[in-house]
């Protein structure tokens, strides 16, 4: 098994995506983290593991909070003796609002979650990484982060921040041992539409063009697969990027 003896954390785990990269990594040994602000969700996610055979603890994370981020951290190394992998998964979709119709608010809130907190969890585990010489990050970023017409101003942003965010800090402790990759996916089969609230019809109306153009809708399980890539040592020479899983989706633009 690739994470044999290995502790990983997998925030917005409590379904999607995240439910998806938890599952799997635990089938490969790795011994998990469950996060979410669903502690309902991630308890299920975690019973399941275990009663699969594997280890799993669930934890509830605002990740907008630097204290349940230090108490997720902390959580890994109390459950496991250590932490090797860390999966910055949760986030909430915006309204499709354009820059010109965004609120504060709306704003700061994508921004806590999405960016913020993606930072504040790659902050807290860095200086066990360096202790330890090694380290995993994924980023959940987004077609979204490349492209600007796959949500509204305030997610597109916050997107784009997580991709600069991941190769700054892959290239800042490359030769820590530390390696730093983010996923960028296109339409998959989640639940984060559940995130938006106010649709801005103007917004939305100007991304059907594209969105009408996907191929297909992925399943949480194919981005799983590239999570699992990247947090093996398969991909051991690979630091800084961001792997667009789509189905070919942003290939035509």
């Amino acid at each position: 098994m690739k994470f044999q003896d290995k502790a990983a954390i997998v925030t917005g785990a409590a379904s999607g995506m995240g439910k998806a990269i938890a599952e799997l990594y635990a089938q490969e040994g790795a011994s998990v983290i469950a996060a979410d602000l669903n502690l309902e969700g991630a308890e299920a996610v975690a019973a399941e593991i275990t009663e699969n055979g594997g280890k799993a603890k669930a934890v509830q994370v605002n990740v907008s909070k630097q204290e349940d981020i230090e108490r997720m951290i902390k959580a890994a190394v109390h459950e496991f003796g250590t932490l090797d992998i860390l999966v910055n998964n949760a986030g909430i979709m915006d309204g499709f609002e354009p820059v010109g119709d965004i609120q504060d608010e709306r704003w700061d809130l994508i921004f806590d979650i999405n960016t913020k907190g993606v930072m504040r969890a790659m902050r807290t585990a860095i200086p066990l990484f360096l202790e330890k010489g090694k380290g995993v990050i994924i980023n959940t970023a987004s077609t979204g982060g490349l492209n600007g017409a796959h949500a509204g101003a305030a997610y597109g942003a916050s997107k784009h921040a997580v991709i600069g965010l991941t190769k700054n800090t892959a290239y800042m402790y490359a030769n820590s041992g530390i390696r730093c990759n983010a996923i960028a996916p296109g339409g998959v089969e989640t639940n984060i539409a559940s995130s938006m609230k106010n649709l801005n019809e103007f917004g939305f109306g100007r991304t059907k063009a594209v969105q009408g153009v996907m191929p297909r809708v992925g399943k949480p399980e194919e981005i799983a697969q590239v999570a699992l890539f990247l947090a093996s040592d398969d991909s051991s020479f690979v630091n800084g990027s961001v792997i667009v899983a789509d189905g070919g989706w942003t290939a035509a633009f």
